[in-house]
């Protein structure tokens, strides 16, 4: 199957199974999410990353970046919080690289965004640098290369798991240097930096066995009252959805859910008809 099927593409709301908006699905139960387990890396669908001349009108471009379209979401395993990224929570303003290289310590998570495109996580090691999956390969880089012209910020807080001490971080992340397609463990930038702070085998492809109930929920912040919820079997199909959704921006994915929701109603409506005919 796997040598059929390369890439397994997103459905969009209107055809994958979800929850009520206010987290409360009164019909069926808990719905699922996607299952990303034919996915390849994300990163290299990144605008940005031209080459033959093409990179310097990239990067100018990729310095926009709207904070307003910002996708706010947690992630629970069961009933434990394990991520948040919300302004109540956590500070979301993004820096130049420059500036935020006097942030920055060694051992620290770093993403670059920019509107439109999927963000990229790094670790900082020290010394002005970090080290990053991308494009298919774990390179060491300058902090100021490694954003291709992308706003950046910290993101040490944002996964609510125990991390390793800096060195361990550090020695992890400089040992995998250099590996490259078939030889990766990570799906994207997302999971390997991830993997290099806290440890965490579930941050790897395969890390966690896809059966039975669905651990993992995904809560997108719709508004102060409302949120959105979709569970799903590993912590790796997660951080694709949520990515996926970081991608979209804020406005597309209620957009997303607006049809959604259309597509649910109108069916109700069709199946009371058809019901309403029958007795």
């Amino acid at each position: 199957m796997g040598n059929q099927m390369d890439r397994l593409s997103h459905l969009s709301y209107a055809e994958v199974p979800t929850v009520d908006p206010n987290g409360v699905d009164t019909d069926d139960g808990p719905r699922i999410g996607v299952s990303y387990i034919f996915s390849g890396d994300d990163d290299e669908l990144e605008d940005g990353c031209a080459v033959d001349g093409g990179e310097k009108r990239a990067n100018e471009e990729e310095k926009n970046y709207d904070q307003r379209d910002e996708v706010e979401c947690a992630v629970y395993n069961r009933e434990e919080c394990i991520y948040e990224k919300s302004a109540k929570c956590a500070n979301l303003e993004v820096y130049s690289p420059e500036n935020l290289l006097n942030k920055c310590k060694a051992g620290d998570l770093v993403e670059f965004v920019a509107t439109g495109q999927y963000p990229h996580w790094a670790v900082y090691v020290g010394d002005f640098q970090v080290v990053h999956l991308h494009r298919a390969e774990v390179k060491n880089s300058f902090l100021t290369d490694a954003s291709q012209g992308r706003r950046c910020r910290i993101v040490n807080d944002w996964y609510k798991l125990k991390p390793l001490c800096a060195e361990v971080v550090v020695q992890n992340a400089m040992e995998q240097v250099g590996l490259k397609d078939r030889e990766l463990s990570w799906r994207n930038s997302e999971s390997f930096a991830g993997w290099c702070r806290f440890g965490k085998r579930e941050f790897k492809m395969g890390g966690e066995i896809r059966i039975g109930k669905q651990p993992y929920r995904l809560k997108v912040f719709v508004s102060d009252k409302q949120s959105h919820v979709l569970e799903f079997q590993s912590l790796e199909d997660v951080i694709m959805e949520k990515r996926r959704n970081d991608h979209l921006g804020r406005t597309a994915v209620l957009r997303e859910l607006a049809a959604h929701f259309r597509g649910v109603e109108e069916m109700k409506t069709r199946n009371s008809l058809l019901f309403g005919e029958n007795m």
